[in-house]
């Protein structure tokens, strides 16, 4: 639970989490493949309107599309290499 509370603070901390993201889809480590599921993940949260919680329900309506964001980021940081993680403190 804590290293999700991490995760959570690194992805809303731009200046860590950008860098972290173009070093991820610019290393070799990393397969075209995983690539291609990660700008996936990203694509489908945005083009799929379904919310569990309409966003007219103002704080709760946020609430579920940073979940499903962070569960997006958090796989993208299982699919980095090791090294790509230390690198960025992961």
């Amino acid at each position: 639970m804590i290293r999700i509370w991490k995760r959570v603070k690194f992805l809303f901390n731009l200046k860590r989490s950008l860098p972290f993201l173009k070093d991820f889809f610019l290393s070799n480590e990393i397969s075209r493949l995983k690539k291609v599921i990660s700008v996936s993940f990203v694509l489908a949260y945005l083009l799929i309107p379904f919310d569990l919680i309409p966003d007219f329900l103002t704080v709760l309506g946020i609430v579920d599309d940073v979940t499903i964001f962070t569960l997006v980021f958090q796989q993208i940081v299982k699919m980095a290499p090791q090294t790509l993680r230390e690198k960025h403190g992961l």
